[in-house]
């Protein structure tokens, strides 16, 4: 039994790393959801994630893919977040914000300590970027 609960940890691991995704253990989940090459569009994809947020569960400070155009839903609770500039929001269930191309996302985790939540994250970037999130540096 525990044979097998490594190794589909190992798989679920290798493929939010095919999808070009950092994973912390903040009480964040990263599932990805799919990638596509936009036909229309020749060297971008669209490529889409469902991040879960545990109570209290946060990314880390982050930036994207510097062609990455990110378009994020709210499925489930609150999220706090901050993108670039901008002043540090709340959105609930049903509400979506976006982040423009090179903007460092300092803040984005659950805004509640006893409720879970969670949004897609849907990224329109170009094909041959591979690393999608990255962890800033402190």
């Amino acid at each position: 039994m525990r044979r097998s609960a490594t190794i589909i940890l190992v798989a679920a691991s290798l493929a939010a790393a095919s999808f070009g995704i950092g994973h912390a253990d903040d009480g964040e989940k990263v599932t990805p959801v799919f990638r596509h090459e936009l036909p229309n569009s020749p060297g971008k994809s669209l490529v889409a994630f469902i991040v879960a947020y545990a109570p209290g569960g946060k990314s880390v400070a982050h930036h994207h893919a510097k062609s990455a155009f990110v378009y994020a839903q709210i499925l489930t609770g609150s999220i706090r977040s901050k993108v670039g500039d901008e002043p540090e929001k709340i959105y609930k269930t049903g509400e979506n914000f976006f982040e423009m191309p090179g903007l460092a996302h300092a803040v984005s985790e659950n805004a509640s300590r006893t409720e879970p939540a969670s949004l897609l994250a849907v990224f329109i970037v170009d094909t041959k970027d591979k690393d999608l999130t990255v962890p800033d540096k402190h």
